[in-house]
C-alpha cells in the first residue's frame, strides 16, 4: 500500500494533475468554442483565457524545442525513486497513462499541439475575452 511518504504514490498524483491540466487544456478548448457560440459570459473571462492561452503555448514550446513535459519527467524520476521501472504500472498509471502517453513518432506531437494552440489562438480572434456578441 503507498503511503504520502512513498514516491510512487506521488508519481501517481502528478500523473492525475498531469491529466487534469490536460482537461483543462482540452476541455477548456471545446467550452471556450460552445460558450462563445452561445455567449457565455464565464468563457470570456481574462483570467481563464491567459490561464488557457499560456497552458496551451507551454505545450507548443515544448514540443517545438523537443523537451518533454516537466510532469513527465518528474512522474518517472519518482517512479525510478520508488524502485519501479517506469514501465511499470501502478493502477492509476495504467488507466491514466493509457490517455496520456500515445506511442506516436515525435512530428505527430509536434502538428497536434501546433494545431490545437492555432485553435486556441484562433478562438481569441473569434471569441475575445471581455466582450460579448452584439
Amino acid at each position: 500500500m503507498q503511503t504520502f511518504t512513498d514516491p510512487a504514490f506521488w508519481a501517481d498524483a502528478i500523473l492525475v494533475v498531469h491529466a487534469l491540466v490536460v482537461g483543462f487544456v482540452v476541455g477548456g478548448q471545446v467550452l471556450i468554442l460552445i460558450g462563445g457560440w452561445r455567449d457565455w459570459t464565464w468563457v470570456r473571462s481574462l483570467a481563464f483565457r491567459l490561464a488557457h492561452l499560456v497552458t496551451i503555448a507551454i505545450v507548443v514550446l515544448q514540443a517545438w524545442l523537443g523537451r518533454l513535459c516537466p510532469l513527465t519527467i518528474w512522474e518517472q524520476d519518482l517512479r525510478r525513486a520508488a524502485g519501479l521501472a517506469t514501465h511499470e504500472q501502478s493502477f492509476i498509471e495504467a488507466w491514466i497513462s493509457r490517455y496520456l502517453y500515445l506511442d506516436l513518432p515525435w512530428w505527430v506531437f509536434v502538428a497536434a499541439y501546433t494545431a490545437f494552440g492555432a485553435v486556441v489562438v484562433w478562438s481569441w480572434w473569434r471569441f475575445p475575452p471581455g466582450r460579448h456578441r452584439s
